[in-house]
């Protein structure tokens, strides 16, 4: 019985030495790159972390520096944060600060620059977003129509599609294109839900071109209908 147990112990392990002279090399270099990788996937979250967190750090002096009305040391840690932390939430934050308390301070050439640099490098597409609304404006303060509107050109995220179109309006109408204007208010009017505070705005803004927003939705949702008559 002994030596039976023996031989098949042998022959298990006589299969066993076959398996791995076999897959043994395989196996390893798998196990090494699954290591390598764990290992990696480590590191760049320690990295993530230790980048957001001294990123909060420079942020928060973003804002002490704001409710302070400092707009050099804004500017300092803007600078900074785009020089160390240019992908991080924090750097688009502060840029859109410092293009609020230069626009407060009358510079608008500093908000121009910081709202531009959140425009094009803000990894956040709402941030990207807001920041292109508030550059149209500002540009639009300037006079400076068709820059104004080359910033909402495009389509912008579903949750600034209403506010995207209630600027465009109000640019149209400084230049005096009012059927364009029409167009983007009522575009506006239909995408804020009823009872929002905006939508009352847009529809004060088409009254005042003569226009009765209602009636234009209705004929919005029945056009389709007299079409397939």
């Amino acid at each position: 019985m002994a030596n039976h147990l023996d031989l098949e112990e042998q022959e298990q392990l006589d299969q066993l030495k076959h398996f791995w002279n076999t897959w043994g090399t395989l196996i390893s270099s798998v196990l090494i790159v699954v290591a390598g990788s764990l290992a990696a996937w480590n590191g760049y979250q320690y990295w993530q972390n230790r980048q957001a967190g001294q990123a909060a750090a420079l942020f928060d002096a973003v804002d002490v520096a704001a409710r302070s009305g400092d707009q050099a040391r804004v500017t300092q840690a803007f600078g900074d944060l785009k020089a160390k932390y240019a992908g991080t939430t924090q750097a688009a934050q502060a840029g859109l600060t410092l293009a609020k308390i230069s626009v407060d301070a009358g510079n608008a050439d500093a908000a121009k620059e910081s709202l531009g640099w959140v425009a094009e490098h803000a990894r956040d597409d709402g941030l990207k977003a807001l920041a292109k609304l508030r550059l149209a404006s500002v540009l639009m303060d300037q006079k400076n129509y068709d820059d104004a509107l080359k910033q909402l050109a495009g389509s912008p995220p579903v949750e600034f599609e209403a506010v995207f179109a209630d600027r465009k309006g109000d640019i149209l109408v400084l230049q005096d294109k009012r059927a364009e204007a029409i167009a983007e208010y009522t575009k506006a009017y239909k995408a804020f839900e009823e009872g929002v505070e905006y939508r009352r705005l847009v529809e004060i803004k088409l009254g005042a071109l003569g226009v009765a927003p209602q009636s234009v939705v209705i004929a919005a949702t029945t056009a389709p209908s007299e079409g397939a008559k």
